[in-house]
């Protein structure tokens, strides 16, 4: 059982949905990054997603954008995120981390030596976006050997063919990307988002976290109500990049974090 999975097992136990913060490493500098990431677990934030800044990052809209490039021209580097990784994980032995990113700098690297060194570091799973299911040996197959999960994106055009091959070899929770198009681009409906939701857990017994457009308590709510939890990324990465105290950027995210345990 991975952290993730015993996250999720807690959660259940006490009839919580999760609430997950997407924040990029290295934004706005590498110190306030992990400032903000050592706080995130007594903000409430159940599992955190790190992203790993990336030149070319085709999913991510705007404000993800210009947090990766700042984190790029602050020197942050795929040594750095672990390194970030292994700072946080010297006070925090429970809270699972999500690596979130794209292919290139892991293939670069070497995805043996990346996949041990990631597990060295204590990240419990990966969100590679731009590796479909049908390039699973790439990573994915190597990933999950080490004891890492490997978490698919399903989209609002995942067509009944499809997501079965989305589904094969995910693990940990599937996230579900609520709406079409880049991250903050659109606000989550949860109208729209629970027959979705739905429609994946009779395929699946994996959890189902949406993301993309939630920005509010309100609406982390909602999102939550409807599913297992809720990711908010983009809200949280503007917020630390617009030069606040990481005091206020931490209080923002409980609230947000209260939104989604109170559904």
């Amino acid at each position: 059982m991975t952290r993730i999975d015993a996250t999720f097992a807690r959660l259940r136990a006490s009839g919580k949905k999760a609430f997950v913060s997407y924040i990029m490493g290295g934004h706005p500098d590498a110190a306030t990054s992990l400032a903000v990431m050592q706080g995130l677990p007594a903000a409430g934030v159940d599992i955190i997603e790190l992203g790993m800044p990336f030149t070319d990052p085709m999913a991510d809209g705007p404000t993800i954008q210009l947090a990766g490039q700042r984190a790029l021209e602050q020197g942050m580097t795929t040594d750095a995120i672990l390194d970030m990784v292994r700072a946080f994980r010297k006070g925090d032995a429970t809270t699972p981390i999500v690596l979130m990113g794209y292919y290139n700098p892991i293939y670069s690297r070497g995805v043996d030596r990346f996949v041990a060194e990631a597990k060295e570091a204590g990240i419990d799973g990966l969100i590679i976006v731009d590796l479909p299911p049908e390039e699973d040996d790439e990573l994915c197959i190597p990933a999950q050997k080490a004891g890492l999960n490997f978490i698919r994106l399903a989209t609002p055009t995942t067509d009944a063919k499809r997501l079965p091959k989305v589904l094969q070899n995910t693990s940990g929770f599937v996230y579900y990307v609520s709406i079409t198009g880049i991250t903050g681009a659109a606000a989550a409906q949860a109208t729209d988002v629970g027959p979705e939701v739905a429609r994946i857990k009779a395929a699946t017994d994996l959890p189902v976290i949406v993301g993309f457009g939630i920005t509010t308590p309100e609406a982390a709510r909602a999102i939550a109500s409807v599913a297992d939890g809720c990711v908010v990324g983009s809200a949280i990465v503007k917020d630390i990049g617009s030069g606040k105290p990481v005091a206020e950027v931490l209080a923002n995210v409980a609230a947000l974090a209260g939104g989604a345990h109170a559904a």
